[in-house]
């Protein structure tokens, strides 16, 4: 009898289920779409963010300080030729920093920020080659006249040619060392395979260490047998900060929010400090040259060396095209052509984000 009674409530279960189904199909449809979703702004849920309480601020502070007590056994593990590579949840940047600031102050330190979106490895390879350059300067008391390859600067060399320089072709000694410190090593910037064999090189050369931090789960993918434990020979530490990761998550936009002007001049600033000041000049000759001549296509690229010449920004035309590689790798600047064939410079941002840009460049 119980086993009748089992089967007629599974064969009603099955019976209700399809005539759901059926009924289903049959129903009018909801025309309603996602885009219909009132979205809150991005600057203000950005702002509603930043004003959330912090919690475990004792236990964080605890946990931050047992870190800062490996500052010495991190400093003993670069010396003895290892590379550090942090990870765990929450931004590491404070962190790194605050070590390369109060524990590698014999050497010279060289940040890579790996959180933005783009970056140009042959200029961070050249501004990483004249940082070591100037060590071997210092250390050895080498006078400038005396560079074997002294007629060439860093910027006109060759991918390869700044890498057999890190390596070290010269007698160096090991008295001192150039410490890079990289933000997110698995970031969407350093993320290409490439990339990452250039960087292992980087790592292998006698007077570098590297210290780097990754959050993404499948950071380690990147590397092979060979890179991990030869090139970049890393020692593991986990390091869970559990801190915002507030200039990191800048570059990406909130699922919850849509972009506005503000936000957009908000990310092209942070992109622009970490360029040089000459860099920051160029792009406000063209900026301001934009606002003035909102009608016109852009600037001509000629024009924009005379300009940036008479202020002395640049010296020649490969010097302005090193800025503009900058710029273009970062999505900062496009080219189209003019009417009269003539390439044409243009910052592919309304006016109000221009001025609003040009606005926190002063601050």
């Amino acid at each position: 009898m119980e086993m009748n009674d089992a089967d007629d409530e599974e064969f009603g279960f099955s019976r209700n289920y399809f005539l759901a189904k059926e009924l289903g199909g049959s129903a009018v449809k909801s025309h309603s779409k996602l885009s219909d979703i009132n979205i809150v702004d991005e600057q203000e849920l950005r702002a509603a963010v930043s004003n959330i309480e912090p919690k475990h601020e004792k236990e964080i502070k605890d946990l931050i300080s047992s870190y800062k007590r490996l500052y010495p056994r991190w400093a003993f593990d670069l010396r003895c030729g290892l590379g550090l590579l942090m990870y765990g949840f929450g931004s590491k940047k404070t962190l790194l920093e605050d070590f390369a600031s109060t524990s590698l102050t014999e050497y010279s330190a060289f940040v890579i920020n790996g959180y933005l979106p783009t970056i140009n490895i042959k200029q961070v390879l050249t501004s990483l080659a004249e940082v070591l350059w100037d060590q071997l300067k210092i250390k050895q008391r080498t006078p400038s006249k005396s560079l074997s390859k002294d007629q060439q600067p860093f910027s006109s060399r060759s991918v390869e040619d700044l890498l057999a320089f890190l390596d070290g072709s010269e007698d160096r000694t090991s008295e001192f060392l150039v410490c890079v410190i990289i933000h997110n090593i698995d970031g969407p910037g350093l993320r290409d395979s490439e990339i990452q064999q250039y960087l292992a090189r980087v790592a292998s050369c006698p007077n570098i260490r590297i210290v780097a931090s990754i959050d993404h789960v499948n950071a380690p993918l990147l590397w092979d047998k060979k890179m991990v434990h030869t090139q970049f020979n890393w020692c593991w530490y986990h390091v869970p900060t559990f801190a915002p990761y507030k200039i990191e998550g800048t570059f990406f936009p909130l699922i919850l929010a849509h972009g506005n002007t503000t936000q957009t001049a908000k990310n092209a600033v942070i992109v622009l400090q970490s360029l040089t000041p000459n860099a920051q000049g160029v792009f406000k000759i063209l900026a301001e040259y934009q606002l003035s001549h909102s009608e016109e296509e852009g600037m001509p690229i000629d024009n924009l060396f005379a300009t940036c010449r008479e202020r002395f920004l640049v010296g020649s035309q490969p010097m302005l095209n090193s800025h503009l590689t900058e710029f273009k790798d970062h999505e900062l600047v496009k080219t189209r052509r003019h009417s009269d064939g003539q390439d044409c410079l243009y910052i592919p941002l309304t006016s109000e984000a221009l001025e609003k840009l040009l606005v926190e460049m002063t601050q």
